[in-house]
C-alpha cells in the first residue's frame, strides 16, 4: 500500500515536500470516517485503495507516514497545482490549521511576567502558505477543524479561531499522538469552545475562592511564622484550583480513591486546602509540637495525610504520600500504591483509583526516575491506567537556576513526550484556563487511560524556602514579580470588572478565611467524618507489634505433597523445553519423596504455600518469572506457540480454587523506579507477600534512593510499615566487581531500631520458612534477603519434605556433623556460600577441631541463638568471622562494634576476623586472582590466625 501511493503521489504536484503533513492528516481522517475528507479526496484514496488490492480499508498507516517524510525531505512543494489557484489555497487553508494544532502553543499567552518574545514562526503566519489580505475574506473548507457549525468559514474567521484555541492562555501539544481517536477527542473539547471555558457564575465564584484560600492562608503563615520554611506556592496559587478540579471531576467519574505524590513548594497548601487538614494540627508542627509518636519524625513539608471527602460522584479517600527531599522520587511510590489499591478493589478498568504528581519544573525534567516510571507506565504489571501530572512550572526551577541551565529541551514536559501523553500548558495568571484545561485533562485520563499533563506556567514570589533572596541571581525577575498584583487579584478584578461579583466580595472572601484561620479552623471544610470505606486496609493488627523471631511457619506433609503436585502439573499438549522438562520432573519426583529439594522448589512451595492460606504474591523484577540464574520458573513456556500472549501457563495461579492472587512480572530494565513501586505497592497492601528481586545484588546501587529515604527509615520518619522483600543475589564466584556482592555492608550500617531484617539463607527449608514467615507473623518490617547463585544447584544446598512441614526458620544453625565439642578448639562464624566450601575443606583435610555455624539473620542479630551455638564449644578459645568480602565491607565491622557479642564472647575468647583485605572495589575482576583469593580465606580459616583490630582501615 505504501509503496502504490508514493508512486502515486509522485504524479501529482501538489502533494510533495511541506504539504506531506497535510495529506497524512487527511489520510488519517479518511481511515477514521471517510465521509470527514472531502469528495476529491475520499476518491483519490478510494482509487489508491483499489490499487493496493486490499480487502479492507488499510488502517496501518505507518509506512504511509514514513513516505510522507521521506517526501518532506525532498525539497519544498511544487507550485504548478492541477485543479487551479483555488485548489492550492484550500490545500493550504488545512495545513494552517495543522500549523496551529503542531505550533501554536509556542504562541500562547503563557507567561503571567510576560519576559519573552513571541517567536517568530512561520507556519503560522497566512503570507507563509502566499495569502495576502484580500484572502482573508475568502471562503474555505475548515476541514476537521471543530470550532465552526458549518463547513466553511472565511480565511479571516478560520484565522482568529485558530489563535483563540491555540495561542490564548492554553498552549496544547498532542499531534504527536499516535491515535487518531485521542487526537481528535482533544480537538474536539478545544476546538469546540476556541480554547475558552464558558463558565456559570457560581463556577466563577468557587474559582475565586480557590485561590482566596490558597493565597491567603500562604500570607498568613508568612506573617505568624516569620522565617520558617514552607516552600510557599505564591505565585503559583492555581496549582489549587487545579487540585480542586481534580477531585471534583474524577469523582464525578467514579474514581473513588486518589493517591497524590508531590514534593515541598505548595505541599502546606494542599494538605490544608485540598485534603482539608486542619489549620490547627498545622500550626502545631510550625511551633514544633510532636503529634505523633514517631522515633525520628520529619519536617512538615514531608508529611502525609488522608482524608475523605464529598464528590459528585459520591465519597472520595484522598491520600498525600509521606515524601523525602529528593523531589520525583515518591512518584513511582504512590503509583505503586495506586496498583495495589486497584488490585485490591478487582479494578481491571483502571477507573476507581487514580494517581496524581505534582511537580516542578526543574525536577520533572532532571531527575531520571520520571523516564524509569513512564517507560513502565504501560506496562501489564505496573500500569495504572494512566496518571494525572500537575507541573507547578515556576520558570525558576529550585534555587538560582536558569532554564537554560537545568534542561535541554524547549519544556521541561517534553519528557512525558516518549509516552505520547498530552501536554496541556497554561497560564497561571488564568484561573479559568486551569480550571478548564485540568477538568479536560481528567476526562482524557478517564476515557483513554493514559498519562497527561497539565503545566501550570506560573513564578515564585518568594525565594526557594522563604529565607533565600532570589534578587541576588536573579534581579530583572524579581523585579517584575515585586510589580505583580497577584494572581488572585488580577481574577478578583476581572470578575469584578464583568459584573460576576460585587466590588467589596473578594475582601469579604479574604477576611472570612482569615478569621477562621485564627481560630484554627478551615472555611470550607471538604472532609467527612467517620466515613466507612469498603475497601479501606485495617493496619491495625500490625501497628506496634514488638519484634519477633518465632513464628508458626509449619504446614502438614501431605499439603506439601499437594503442593508439589500442583505445581508441577502442566496442561495436555504443552510442550516444554527439554532444560524445563528436566526441572519440572525433578520437582514432581521431589514432592514424591524421591528427590531432595533444592533452592527454587522450596521457593515456590513458599508462594504456594501462602496462596493457599490467602495471602497474595507479587514477584517482580527483572527476569523473575524465569529467573535470572534458571531457578524459578513461575512461567512456563509452550515451545510450539509463536505469540507471545499465549503459550504461558504459571502453576502459582493453579494451586487451588479460591486462592488469593499471584503476580510475576518481569519489569522494565530498572532498579530504582520498579523499586519504589514495589515499596508503594506493599505500604498499600500488608496481605500480600511483595517480593523485589535484583538481577545482580549489586545492581541495587542504582536504587539506593529508595532504600535510604523510604525502606529503611519510611517507620522512623512517618510512621508507615511495609512488608517489602528484596532478594539481592550475592556471592563470590569470579565474575567480577558488579556480579558479586550485593553491598551487605549498606544495609547492615543503616540498621537500627528494627527498621528491617537481614537474612543470609542457605538452604530451601530456610527460605520456605523465611518466606512464610515474613507474613504469617502480625509484623509488617521489610526483609533484605542476600540470595545465592551457585547454591541455586549445589549438591549440599538441598532440603527434605519433613525440613519443610516440621521446620522453622533457624537464624543461626549450629555445626551439623558430629563433632567431639571437646576437642574443638576454634568456632568459624560464617554466611552465605562460603560455607560449603569450607564443609568442604574441612572434609578434605579432615579436620575434627574446627566447628562451623552459619548465621542465617545478621540483624536484627539473634543474641540467644549464636549464645547457644558458641556454648556447644566450651574449650574453643577463638571465634573466627569468616567472610568472603573483603575486611572493610560485608558484616565484619558490624559486628565487631556489637557489644552483645562481646558480651556472649565473654572475656576469655577473641572475636578474630578471616577475609580478603580491604578494597576499594567489593571484588577483582580476574578469575585466576580471584581463586588465589578465595584459596587463601580458606586455607587462613583453617591455619593460625592473626590477631586483628576490629576498626582498623587497613
Amino acid at each position: 500500500m505504501a509503496f502504490i501511493m508514493m508512486k502515486q503521489l509522485e504524479k501529482t504536484s501538489h502533494l510533495f515536500g511541506s504539504n506531506a503533513p497535510f495529506i497524512e492528516e487527511q489520510y488519517e481522517n479518511y481511515l477514521a470516517d471517510p465521509s470527514s475528507v472531502s469528495d476529491d479526496w475520499r476518491a483519490y484514496f478510494d482509487q489508491l485503495q483499489s490499487q493496493s488490492g486490499a480487502a479492507a480499508r488499510d488502517v496501518a498507516h505507518g509506512p504511509v507516514i514514513a513516505a510522507f517524510e521521506q517526501m518532506a525531505k525532498r525539497g519544498p512543494v511544487r507550485t504548478v497545482v492541477s485543479g487551479g489557484g483555488e485548489d492550492k489555497q484550500q490545500v493550504s487553508v488545512l495545513q494552517l490549521i495543522n500549523a496551529y494544532r503542531f505550533l501554536g502553543n509556542r504562541w500562547a499567552s503563557l507567561d503571567p511576567l510576560k519576559r519573552t518574545e513571541r517567536p517568530q514562526i512561520a507556519e503560522l503566519e497566512p503570507s507563509y502558505y502566499g495569502f495576502t489580505e484580500a484572502d482573508l475574506s475568502k471562503s474555505f473548507n475548515v476541514g476537521s477543524f471543530s470550532g465552526f457549525s458549518t463547513e466553511h468559514a472565511s480565511l479571516r474567521e478560520i484565522l482568529e479561531a485558530l489563535r483563540q484555541t491555540y495561542c490564548s492562555s492554553i498552549g496544547s501539544e498532542y499531534m504527536y499522538i499516535s491515535d487518531i481517536a485521542q487526537k481528535r477527542w482533544i480537538q474536539s473539547r478545544l476546538e469546540s469552545v476556541r480554547g475558552t471555558p464558558k463558565f456559570s457564575v457560581e463556577v466563577k465564584k468557587r474559582i475565586l475562592e480557590r485561590t482566596t484560600a490558597a493565597e491567603t492562608l500562604e500570607r498568613y503563615l508568612h506573617t505568624r511564622y516569620v522565617g520558617q520554611k514552607r516552600f510557599s506556592l505564591e505565585g503559583g496559587e492555581t496549582a489549587i484550583v487545579a487540585m480542586d478540579e481534580i477531585v471534583r471531576v474524577a469523582g464525578g467519574h467514579g474514581v473513588a480513591e486518589t493517591v497524590i505524590g508531590m514534593a515541598h513548594r505548595g505541599r502546606l497548601n494542599v494538605l490544608v486546602n485540598t485534603l482539608g487538614k486542619s489549620p490547627s494540627m498545622l500550626f502545631s508542627e510550625f511551633e514544633g509540637k510532636a503529634l505523633a509518636d514517631l522515633s525520628a519524625g520529619d519536617v512538615k513539608y514531608h508529611m502525609g495525610f488522608s482524608s475523605d471527602v464529598m464528590t459528585a460522584g459520591g465519597p472520595m479517600h484522598l491520600t498525600l504520600a509521606f515524601n523525602p527531599s529528593h523531589l520525583e522520587i515518591i512518584n513511582p511510590v504512590v503509583v505503586g500504591s495506586v496498583y495495589a489499591r486497584q488490585v485490591r478493589r478487582k479494578d481491571t478498568e483502571k477507573s476507581q483509583v487514580l494517581s496524581v504528581l505534582i511537580h516542578g519544573d526543574a525536577a520533572v525534567a532532571g531527575q531520571g526516575v520520571n523516564q524509569e516510571m513512564l517507560n513502565f507506565s504501560q506496562t501489564r504489571g505496573y500500569g495504572t491506567g494512566g496518571t494525572m501530572h500537575i507541573v507547578i512550572n515556576n520558570q525558576i526551577g529550585f534555587t538560582t537556576s536558569d532554564p537554560r541551565d537545568y534542561r535541554s529541551s524547549l519544556y521541561c514536559t517534553d519528557i512525558f513526550k516518549m509516552v505520547e501523553a498530552p501536554i496541556f500548558h497554561v497560564n497561571g495568571d488564568d484561573p479559568e484556563a486551569v480550571a478548564f484545561v485540568t477538568a479536560l485533562a481528567v476526562d482524557f485520563r478517564q476515557e483513554f487511560k493514559k498519562d497527561v499533563v497539565v503545566d501550570i506556567i506560573c513564578f515564585r514570589k518568594l525565594g526557594h524556602n522563604e529565607q533565600d533572596e532570589p534578587m541576588v541571581t536573579q534581579p530583572l525577575m524579581y523585579r517584575t514579580i515585586q510589580k505583580h498584583p497577584g494572581t488572585r487579584k488580577l481574577y478578583a478584578d476581572r470578575l469584578v470588572a464583568e459584573g460576576s461579583i460585587s466590588a467589596d466580595e473578594p475582601e469579604n472572601m479574604i477576611a472570612q478565611y482569615r478569621a477562621h484561620l485564627d481560630r484554627g479552623e478551615l472555611l470550607y471544610n471538604p472532609v467527612l467524618s467517620g466515613h466507612d470505606r469498603q475497601f479501606a486496609v485495617d493496619w491495625t493488627p500490625f501497628l506496634k507489634q514488638p519484634y519477633t523471631d518465632a513464628a508458626d511457619t509449619s504446614i502438614p506433609v501431605q499439603e506439601v505433597k499437594r503442593l508439589s503436585e500442583r505445581l508441577t502439573v502442566v496442561p495436555d499438549g504443552f510442550e516444554l523445553h527439554s532444560r524445563v522438562k528436566k526441572i519440572i520432573d525433578d520437582r514432581a519426583a521431589m514432592g514424591r519423596g524421591e528427590l531432595p529439594l533444592d533452592w527454587g522448589m522450596g521457593e515456590n512451595l513458599a508462594y504456594a504455600s501462602l496462596l493457599a492460606q490467602g495471602y497474595g504474591v507479587r514477584v517482580s523484577g527483572e527476569d523473575v518469572n524465569r529467573g535470572t540464574f534458571f531457578h524459578r520458573h513461575a512461567a512456563l513456556h509452550d515451545q510450539l506457540r509463536e505469540r507471545w500472549d499465549e503459550g504461558i501457563y504459571k502453576p502459582l495461579e493453579h494451586i487451588q480454587d479460591g486462592q488469593a492472587n499471584f503476580q510475576c512480572f518481569d519489569s522494565v530494565l530498572s532498579e530504582e523506579g520498579v523499586l519504589a513501586f514495589e515499596y508503594g505497592y506493599s505500604t498499600a497492601e500488608p496481605n500480600e507477600l511483595v517480593v523485589w528481586e535484583a538481577q545482580f545484588g549489586d545492581f541495587v546501587n542504582g536504587a539506593q534512593v529508595v532504600i535510604d529515604q523510604f525502606i529503611s527509615s519510611g517507620e522512623a520518619k512517618w510512621g508507615r510499615l511495609s512488608g517489602l522483600v528484596m532478594m539481592l543475589p550475592h556471592g563470590y564466584e569470579g565474575q567480577g566487581p558488579e556480579h558479586s556482592s550485593a553491598r551487605l555492608e549498606r544495609f547492615m550500617n543503616n540498621a537500627a531500631e528494627h527498621n528491617w531484617q537481614i537474612c543470609v539463607p542457605t538452604t530451601p527449608a530456610q527460605i520456605f520458612h523465611l518466606l512464610r514467615r515474613q507474613m504469617v507473623r502480625r509484623l509488617r518490617k521489610p526483609l533484605i534477603i542476600i540470595t545465592p547463585k551457585s547454591l541455586l544447584r549445589h549438591k549440599e544446598a538441598i532440603s527434605s519434605i519433613d525440613e519443610l512441614a516440621n521446620g522453622r526458620f533457624q537464624t543461626v544453625i549450629p555445626e551439623v556433623e558430629q563433632l567431639d565439642a571437646k576437642k574443638v578448639k576454634r568456632v568459624l562464624l560464617c554466611q552465605g556460600k562460603i560455607y560449603y566450601e569450607l564443609l568442604a575443606y574441612r572434609r578434605e583435610n579432615k579436620i575434627t577441631d574446627i566447628a562451623l555455624v552459619r548465621v542465617e539473620q545478621l540483624y536484627p542479630f539473634p543474641v540467644e541463638e549464636f549464645g547457644k551455638a558458641i556454648a556447644q564449644f566450651p574449650n574453643a578459645k577463638e571465634i573466627v568471622w569468616c567472610q568472603e568480602e573483603p575486611r572493610n565491607q560485608g558484616a565484619w565491622y558490624w559486628l565487631a562494634s556489637r557489644q552483645h557479642l562481646v558480651n556472649v564472647l565473654g572475656t576469655k575468647r577473641k572475636l578474630l576476623l578471616v577475609s580478603r583485605s580491604a578494597a576499594a572495589s567489593p571484588a577483582v575482576g580476574y578469575y585466576a586472582l580471584h581463586n588465589q583469593q578465595q584459596k587463601a580465606i580458606l586455607e587462613n580459616a583453617f591455619g593460625p590466625i592473626q590477631d586483628t583490630t576490629p576498626h582498623s582501615p587497613n
